[in-house]
């Protein structure tokens, strides 16, 4: 098994380092610097608060759902961060880029890839046309995390599953027992 995840940690680091090479580029660094403050809880919560306030009818209870699944989807996320105590990548490989002031908690998993994920699928579930615009933007934003140099794959693809599901139980709750 200790093997299994060695190669699974060499071919996480082979990833991470390829997408990471970019990071010298100007217009990526724009692009990635912008976006990835989309999962940010500055963004997340403001634009779920706005959705509920200036919304009526079903989008309303969407961006309700929308809330609720951001709120819920972080409880995971704090607890596997003080289980996992993974240091960030820029901490442990050398010769990487990374941003000015990189956070320095623990990696596992990605809390912004989580909010993102968790705030765009209840409305994709209730909008499925809105995947077009949504789903580039949440990955977008997942894939900052690493070209950034702030989270190796797996956080991402456990912050990308944690959000899908707290956006779908929150949005399966909400229109269960509230509509």
């Amino acid at each position: 098994m200790a093997k299994l995840f060695t190669h699974i940690y060499t071919f996480e680091c082979f990833l991470f380092k390829y997408i990471n090479q970019f990071y010298k580029r100007k217009l990526l660094n724009t692009f990635f610097h912008g976006v990835t403050h989309l999962g940010g809880a500055s963004f997340t919560i403001s634009i779920s608060l706005l959705f509920i306030i200036f919304s009526s009818h079903s989008l309303h209870t969407t961006a309700i759902a929308s809330a609720v699944a951001l709120t819920i989807s972080h409880i995971p996320v704090a607890l596997l961060k003080k289980l996992l105590p993974r240091k960030r990548p820029y901490l442990v490989i050398e010769h990487i880029n990374v941003t000015q002031n990189p956070l320095k908690d623990h990696s596992f998993p990605s809390g912004h890839t989580t909010a993102i994920f968790s705030i765009v699928v209840p409305f994709i579930i209730f909008y499925p046309t809105l995947s077009i615009l949504l789903l580039p933007v949440a990955c977008a934003v997942g894939l900052s995390r690493i070209y950034l140099g702030l989270h190796y794959p797996s956080d991402v693809i456990v912050g990308c599953l944690l959000g899908c599901t707290a956006g779908y139980v929150s949005h399966a709750f909400i229109h269960t027992y509230f509509i």
